[in-house]
């Protein structure tokens, strides 16, 4: 059995991988970030290459029948099911509701794959059923196609979730990472870090003075309220594994322009600052389900942030950086005191099996 390393030139320079050469190569379990986003480059999308996918984005808008509509798909394998403010059931569904968003688009129509252990208790199996289906109402989408499996116990962990969806484009303009352009302004639309830090606190038994709940929640009714404003947004990302840092990363890569964001403009609860460092964890990669990074032209900056603001999912919404003139596509941090580094990928990710 060989294990190769994705993070080394040997496979970077493999495009697509000679599985020949390797028929039978260990992924290791929590493998993420730079690695992850390799194996997706140099494997996944050579293997399956076409114009959509090579848009890089967190869906693809395509026309059928004369309407322009915008398709994804996501799979949840989160530990615990349950955990502070959330759950696997309401996490599959919003999340596949935020990527349609991130296009763009207004979701309609989910699918619902579960895959089930054996032995799961069925109060369990009902309580993620429910908060799937009050998830849905709430994000104006419904559940209309899916399938069940169950497989043995001791391989299923309880419940997995697939689902993908379908939504009709809203926007009038392309909502990608390639309109990113130079003077564009980054908006978050509020505090980064919570998610990851409300399954790593139940994980380890981590109590704190207050806790610290999961920002899950469907956000197209927010981005809707901005399309519906004609704000003219070039790109948005909403911030899952990887957080912040992993999103600019990526934007600036395919967009091939340098992103400046400011670490004091970003903004983080203390108590979430706190267990970062108890943790030895860096907010700007943990993971978040309600929130989203979003690049505008600057005449509309104030006011797409006054819109943000305004609603109940954007009140901590801030400006933290701009697009810069050069085309290097890298994505760049300046310190509280000044300092410019560049952000990378980690080469794993910090905290696995969190969506």
């Amino acid at each position: 059995m060989t294990t190769i390393d994705l993070n080394t030139e040997e496979f970077a320079l493999s495009c697509p991988i000679p599985i020949s050469q390797y028929p039978n190569v260990l992924l290791a379990h929590g493998s993420g970030g730079k690695l992850m986003h390799n194996l997706i480059e140099k494997m996944i999308v050579p293997a399956f290459h076409n114009p959509l996918l090579e848009v890089r984005h967190d869906g693809a808008v395509f026309e059928a029948g004369g309407a322009k509509l915008a398709f994804t798909t996501d799979s949840y394998v989160v530990r615990p099911l349950f955990f502070p403010g959330a759950d696997i059931g309401k996490l599959a569904v919003t999340g596949t509701v935020n990527d349609l968003a991130m296009c763009g688009a207004r979701p309609l129509f989910l699918s619902a794959g579960l895959i089930i252990e054996e032995g799961l208790p069925m109060d369990t199996l009902w309580r993620v059923v429910n908060s799937m289906q009050q998830t849905a109402q709430e994000a104006g989408v419904a559940i209309v196609t899916g399938d069940t499996k169950v497989v043995d116990k001791g391989k299923g962990d309880g419940i997995f979730i697939n689902t993908a969806g379908v939504g009709v484009m809203v926007a009038r303009n392309v909502i990608a990472p390639s309109s990113v352009t130079e003077g564009d302004v980054a908006i978050l639309s509020g505090d980064i870090g919570r998610h990851g830090i409300a399954i790593m606190a139940v994980r380890e038994g981590l109590s704190f003075e207050s806790e610290i709940e999961s920002d899950c929640a469907p956000l197209a009714d927010l981005v809707m309220r901005l399309i519906d404003a004609d704000i003219q947004i070039h790109c948005m990302r909403d911030l899952t594994r990887g957080g912040l840092a992993s999103a600019l990363v990526e934007i600036a890569e395919a967009s091939t322009h340098r992103i400046n964001v400011r670490e004091s403009s970003i903004p983080v609860r203390e108590d979430v600052r706190g267990a970062c460092e108890m943790l030895g964890l860096d907010p700007m990669y943990v993971a978040n389900e309600g929130r989203f990074v979003m690049f505008v032209q600057r005449a509309d900056a104030e006011r797409a942030l006054a819109i943000l603001k305004a609603h109940p999912l954007g009140a901590g919404a801030a400006i933290i950086g701009e697009v810069r003139a050069e085309t290097d596509g890298i994505a760049t941090l300046k310190s509280a005191i000044g300092a410019e580094r560049i952000i990378d990928m980690l080469s794993g990710e910090q905290l696995p099996r969190i969506c």
